[in-house]
């Protein structure tokens, strides 16, 4: 029996598994009578004292600053290690992805704005639709099975990868409130803190650790999003072998924290993100709202066309390569895929409609819910048409 459930949480389509269950059982608990405890619950203060020193966050708060900037950071490692190591090493490789992914964020959120243009309020969610959730979308990759070469799998990582790095970008220049320069300072000077670290040839974790929860509380207070301090931290975090070693301090903390948030981390986010109760709402009307009618469009059509176009351009413009033994109908099944935001377009979402009202929650999460639905739909049926087709000729 160990070895089966072993085997199981190793599978590719695992943690997809689990972000699914998690999203049903929120929608589930929204839209019963255990609704008003669900919403106590995320609303609940906890507070960490030290002495007079207090701080306190509703526990939804929490989980979206707190539990997200441990995600963050194993997003820096991994971005950190394929830049050193990996699949974006090169620049020939890593260059196709890179095109695709410009035009999977550009042309979403070129989508999104068209249709709710006018709207200050509605326009900050332009970046909605911008994001790719990368476990459901690899997830959604390993049940097609078979028929799939092994390079689509790469590349969808290496576009994934790409469009990481833009929703960090985003999030720092355009989701970031009015900002505290001491604290920032503070931060400033954590960082200076870490690299002197890195020239000591400081190799154990906990130090790198515990500046960089300071870190996370400079950057919080400082106005810029916490979750951005995971990312900074993971690029002090050694990442060299010393002879002798197996893994570097980079890989171990990489190692650590991924099935921590592969199987705890996002599926507690998305059970408190993805509660969408749907009383007093009519589906269909509601849909055709500009808000998630945006997202939703974004997602589906913005991404497909946006990544597939740009792709096309790196192909015939700048003569790049198709991934090996791949064909258009495995690049337009990718880039449907790519169309599940999911987790970093709730992420996003929270932070374009903090002030937004109820209103804007419930439209926002509609969008991005039956987005990524036809998409992850879309992605699926074209990729087994493409495999049934490769397997004939």
């Amino acid at each position: 029996m160990a070895t089966t459930s072993n085997s199981l949480f190793h599978r590719p389509w695992f943690p997809g598994l689990i972000l699914l269950c998690a999203t049903f059982v929120a929608l589930i608990v929204a839209n019963t009578g255990l609704s008003e405890l669900y919403g106590s619950v995320l609303n609940t203060k906890l507070k960490v004292q030290f002495g007079d020193l207090g701080f306190g966050k509703p526990l939804i708060l929490w989980i979206n600053d707190g539990l997200m900037a441990l995600f963050f950071l194993l997003v820096g490692l991994e971005l950190k290690r394929e830049c050193q190591t990996g699949h974006l090493k090169k620049l020939r490789d890593a260059m196709l992805p890179f095109i695709g992914a410009i035009g999977g964020m550009a042309i979403p959120a070129l989508v999104y704005l068209t249709i709710n243009y006018g709207d200050p309020v509605a326009s900050k969610g332009w970046a909605i639709p911008a994001a790719t959730d990368i476990a459901f979308a690899l997830s959604a990759l390993a049940v097609i099975g078979s028929g799939i070469p092994a390079s689509l799998k790469i590349f969808l990582m290496a576009l994934a990868i790409f469009d990481d790095i833009g929703a960090i970008l985003i999030i720092a220049l355009f989701y970031s409130s009015s900002l505290s320069m001491n604290m920032l300072y503070i931060a400033i000077g954590l960082m200076v803190v870490l690299y002197l670290f890195n020239l000591m040839k400081v190799r154990n974790l906990a130090p790198y650790l515990f500046i960089g929860t300071l870190l996370w509380f400079a950057v919080l207070k400082s106005g810029v999003h916490a979750t951005l301090a995971g990312v900074v931290l993971a690029f002090f975090i050694p990442s060299s072998r010393k002879e002798g070693e197996t893994h570097s301090p980079s890989d171990n903390l990489e190692h650590a924290l991924h099935g921590f948030c592969m199987f705890i981390v996002l599926p507690i986010f998305a059970l408190a993100n993805a509660g969408l109760s749907f009383e007093g709402h009519a589906l269909v009307e509601s849909l055709l709202h500009p808000v998630p009618l945006g997202i939703a469009l974004g997602l589906t059509v913005g991404k497909m066309v946006g990544i597939f176009g740009f792709i096309c351009l790196g192909i015939f413009v700048f003569k790049l390569k198709l991934p090996r033994g791949a064909n258009w109908g495995h690049i337009l099944g990718v880039a449907c895929l790519c169309g599940i935001g999911f987790t970093m377009s709730l992420f996003i979402g929270s932070l374009a409609f903090e002030q937004g009202g109820p209103a804007y929650d419930f439209d926002e999460r509609l969008g991005i819910l039956v987005g990524s639905l036809i998409s992850a739909i879309m992605g699926i049926v074209i990729l087994k048409i493409t495999a049934k087709k490769s397997k004939q000729s």
